[in-house]
């Protein structure tokens, strides 16, 4: 099955010599696109955080935002790489990436009211997580 998409991810996905190793590649590129996606816009937030002026009111925010984004940055990694994937190891980046995007967009979404750059930062996890749990109910246990 070919991804109907033109993305650098979806043809390095489409060419890999063995393939895309889950059933359901639109999950994954989806997953792919949200890791990296949130992992910017949680980095951009903890920066916009730092630039507001009572900072002591979002710092577990900022902590949150920059677990976040490393814990992205690393499911994102992990599932670009298609050769000889360990399943409990993706199983467990990926459970591991929805645990700091309910804990960061929980925690952005309290501040979205002041603070329309958390608002975003919230969507962001919320689609990543919504993306990580789609993958993660496509793979066998």
């Amino acid at each position: 099955m070919t991804i109907p998409d033109t993305s650098a991810m979806t043809r390095m996905l489409q060419t890999h010599p063995r393939g895309a190793q889950v059933q359901n590649q639109q999950a994954l590129l989806a997953c792919i696109e949200a890791c990296f996606e949130c992992a910017q816009v949680c980095t951009a937030c903890a920066d916009a955080c730092l630039a507001e002026p009572d900072v002591q009111m979002v710092i577990h925010c900022i902590r949150l935002n920059l677990d976040c984004a490393d814990i992205c940055n690393a499911t994102g990694r992990v599932l670009a790489r298609q050769t000889e994937p360990q399943a409990e190891v993706v199983r467990d980046q990926l459970r591991a990436c929805l645990t700091a995007c309910q804990a960061c967009g929980t925690e952005c979404r309290k501040h979205a009211g002041h603070h329309e750059h958390c608002g975003v930062c919230g969507e962001s996890c919320r689609r990543c997580e919504q993306a990580c749990q789609n993958l993660l109910s496509t793979l066998s246990a």
